[in-house]
């Protein structure tokens, strides 16, 4: 009888054992052991579209709603925009403009704005918009009440995860978008066998919101025994003809149970596991040609994964995400707050009470670009790849007075270099137009963008006066090309792109004018974007382009912005030609005109100048701070070399405050990191995450989605830890008190380096340094520190209390320790 007894206690043991065990399997101990700076998790589904959780491979976007009873995933293809090729120039634009700058030089400047507005402007006024695709719907059939519940994204896997108990058993949903294979993954597990039945549908979007968008169609059908496929057409729009056709197709593999397809529906009956692939395609080739096959290019898609399991695709796609994702690992330490739901983790966010908040901030950024910006993929936009809106704000497109650039700003830093890759071929492309433009608008020599562009490489100015007549977007993201160089000292890569520096530069030089007071070359007509300045006259009006009551004009000569980042191009292809050895003659012409560059100013309050004059703003909290850019992401102005200069930026960040928006919260804080005030870079920190931060950690701007924030929180909180901008590796510069211990790992520096830290107490313990191609290494470091090499003492050349250099050979790993005293 005891041996009986023993046997059933056994088997019952089992029976508990392997029941927990697949529980474990499917809860995995949740909370605990977990990374804090890596993993976004929920006790629930996403309340909106907003709190989805996003996966992108850089072509295909998708947003994780985490719902049990009806699942939602919307999805996008990077290249579903509304329109076709077209161009925005307007010949003989240029025979107007000595007129238009003479208004704004006699202070006539509403009168320039609306002869700007009729001769200048680029016709349509608008460009396009980035479009959805579509949604998977899933329409689960169990109910009842839903038990443990976690709806997760696992950045080091790039996966999101969904699983909760209901009814006795255990579910999960996997989602990702793979790299490798092209396809969002959808796979659907459950603990007991003929546990999972729903119906899927594959749905369309169609522009609801003005019926002259009404060109747009899609259609929703069924495809074979096992699939469902939508099929459209982009939307006409400005009278431009929508030329985009696409498809979007499912296909389901279940294990066990039953599946057939009715209709639009997908149905599927008591099925151990399902497992749903989707694949996405436009006719679009490039920004001229609309001519590939989507029908083709799915096919293919499907074809190419024939045969393959699920488990060697998830295996492949974590292999080809964590080649760029392991690449840098942060950790400015957990506490109890750090393991808390992560929408509970932002509320209760106070500065000190989970530093990991911040490296968990960080790594989403880097996630983000990742998912939304690889080689061959067109640029990130304003929401990245994810969006569900036809009508989506500032049309999701690239804005070039702050917004694609601070999306770039994270990539050199935190070794993400090769998802520039998008955003240099856009450069290149928009010279096309951009000669255009540059010919008839202004007469010059060239090529020229404003403050946007779209899919189809317009460059002409847009939406109005106020925001078209900033003329030095390409210019900005020029110095993109610059830093590039910089990090990864690749001569190959300058040379490539020098020419398209030296056009941008050539524009300049010709339409660059002699203010007829100050003497100073200058852009006329300028902007300083967005920013309406207090000054006489400068009155409501009715703006015939915009068709709105305008609180004035933004039009001026010689923005502070303008001349900074003028200064920086010219600057960088001079020394560019040096390196190349190359257009000497070209380098004295740009050299002498940047010397006749009007200089930053001080004003009256002790505040950096943001025009000529010394000018109030309208708005007093306004969200811009453009004439900080030579501060950051600039270098002209530094404690060190022009501490005025320095103090004027403080004055402009004090009185623009915190209010903002996200990606303003995040230039705040990089400039408080030029500053070396760890203390106001936080605050700023604080306020993003309470005002301007989602709970699925995208950014704000104005109450809409956007990426740009996210990606310049990253980029902040990496200047906070590492700044080389003045010919020195400075290590932890601006480290606030709740980051005093800490280690990251596999940042990248100017000069071709990559840099780990560990700190105590916030001073450096030790670093280690590779240095990718034999560059002469500075450290700045606020404590004295050994060098060695291969175990041996570096001899240093000490450059004063604070600073040491030494030669580096070519993938040479430095140790930096510090001396105890």
């Amino acid at each position: 009888m005891k041996r009986v007894l023993c046997f059933c206690c056994i088997i019952l043991m089992l029976i508990v054992f392997t029941a927990y065990s697949k529980k474990q399997d499917y809860m995995e101990d949740f909370p605990d052991n977990i990374n804090t700076t890596t993993l976004l998790w929920y006790k629930h589904p996403a309340d909106r579209w907003e709190n989805a959780l996003p996966v992108g491979n850089g072509r295909l976007g998708a947003m994780v709603f985490g719902r049990t009873d009806e699942e939602k995933i919307q999805f996008n293809e990077e290249t579903y925009w509304t329109g076709g090729p077209y161009n925005q120039t307007v010949k003989g634009g240029y025979k107007y403009l000595p007129e238009i700058q003479k208004l704004i030089f006699d202070g006539k400047y509403i009168k320039a704005h609306k002869m700007f507005g009729r001769y200048l402007m680029g016709y349509p006024v608008e460009q396009m918009k980035y479009q959805s695709f579509g949604d998977l719907i899933i329409r689960f059939s169990n109910k009842g009440e839903v038990k443990n519940y976690l709806h997760r994204l696992d950045l080091d896997k790039a996966i999101v995860t969904t699983s909760y108990e209901q009814n006795g058993v255990n579910y999960k949903r996997e989602v990702f978008v793979t790299p490798v294979d092209q396809v969002i993954v959808v796979r659907i597990t459950a603990d007991k066998p003929g546990s999972i039945s729903f119906v899927a549908n594959l749905r369309g979007y169609r522009n609801q919101a003005h019926s002259n968008y009404a060109t747009d169609y899609f259609r929703m059908d069924g495809y074979g025994n096992d699939g469902l496929i939508l099929r459209g057409k982009s939307a006409d729009y400005l009278g431009i003809k929508g030329r985009i056709r696409y498809q979007g197709r499912l296909k389901a593999i279940p294990e066990g149970g039953s599946m057939k397809v009715d209709d639009t529906d997908l149905i599927i009956k008591n099925a151990n596991t399902v497992t749903m692939y989707i694949a996405a395609a436009t006719n679009f080739v490039n920004y001229k040609s609309v001519s590939a096959d989507p029908n083709q290019r799915v096919e293919a898609v499907l074809k190419n994964i024939e045969g393959k399991s699920f488990e060697e695709i998830k295996r492949v796609h974590i292999i080809e995400h964590q080649k760029l994702f392991k690449r840098v690992s942060i950790d400015f330490g957990s506490t109890k707050d750090s393991f808390l739901p992560t929408d509970e983790r932002l509320r209760k966010f106070n500065g000190s009470n989970d530093p990991n908040l911040a490296g968990l901030c960080f790594q989403f950024g880097r996630y983000l670009l990742i998912s939304s910006s690889r080689p061959g993929t067109q640029p990130a936009n304003l929401q990245g790849i994810w969006n569900k809106y036809m009508n989506p704000n500032w049309d999701s497109k690239y804005t070039t007075n702050i917004n694609a650039e601070m999306n770039y700003w994270p990539a050199e830093v935190c070794n993400l270099s090769e998802c520039t890759e998008p955003l240099f071929r856009l450069i290149k492309e928009v010279t096309d137009q951009g000669s255009d433009v540059s010919r008839e608008h202004y007469g010059a020599r060239g090529w020229v963008l404003h403050q946007n562009t779209d899919i189809w490489r317009v460059a002409a100015p847009m939406d109005g006066p106020d925001w078209g007549t900033f003329t030095t977007g390409g210019a900005w993201l020029c110095t993109h090309l610059w830093e590039h160089y910089l990090y990864t000292m690749d001569k190959e890569f300058l040379k490539e792109f020098y020419p398209i520096m030296k056009g941008n530069v050539e524009f300049f030089l010709d339409f660059l004018v002699e203010h007829p007071v100050y003497g100073w070359l200058v852009t006329n007509p300028s902007t300083s974007p967005e920013n309406f300045p207090d000054r006489p006259g400068n009155d409501r009006f009715y703006d015939e382009v915009c068709g709105w009551m305008s609180p004035g004009t933004t039009i001026c000569a010689g923005s502070t912005i303008d001349m900074q980042i003028l200064s920086d191009l010219f600057g960088y292809v001079a020394k560019a030609t040096d390196i190349l050895g190359i257009d000497q003659e070209f380098k004295k012409k740009v050299l002498t005109t940047r010397e006749k560059l009007a200089p930053m100013q001080i004003g009256k309050n002790g505040n950096l100048q943001e025009w000529l004059e010394d000018w109030g703003q309208k708005e007093k909290s306004h969200r811009h701070i453009s004439n900080l850019y030579g501060l950051f992401p600039g270098n002209q102005i530094s404690v060190k070399r022009t501490p005025k200069l320095a103090e004027a930026c403080k004055v402009v960040l004090n009185q623009r405050g915190l209010r903002g928006n996200g990606w303003s919260s995040a230039w705040k804080m990089a400039c408080w990191a030029r500053l070396y005030n760890p203390y106001r870079a936080m605050e700023n920190f604080i306020y993003y995450v309470h005002n301007y931060c989602l709970n699925s950690l995208f950014s704000l701007c104005s109450n809409y989605i956007q990426v740009d924030g996210t990606f310049g929180v990253t980029s902040a909180i990496a200047e906070m830890l590492l700044q080389s901008h003045e010919n020195e590796l400075y290590l932890l510069p601006a480290v606030p008190d709740s980051w005093r211990n800490g280690e990251v790992k596999g940042l990248c520096a100017r000069g071709g380096f990559e840099v780990s830290m560990k700190w105590k107490n916030g001073k450096l313990i030790s670093s280690e340094i590779l240095s990718k191609s034999g560059s002469l290494c500075r450290i700045r470091v606020d404590c004295p520190v050994n060098v060695f090499y291969k175990n041996n003492v570096v001899k240093v050349k000490i450059i004063d209390e604070k600073v040491i250099e030494f030669d580096t050979e070519k993938n040479g790993i430095y140790k930096i320790v510090a001396v105890s005293r």
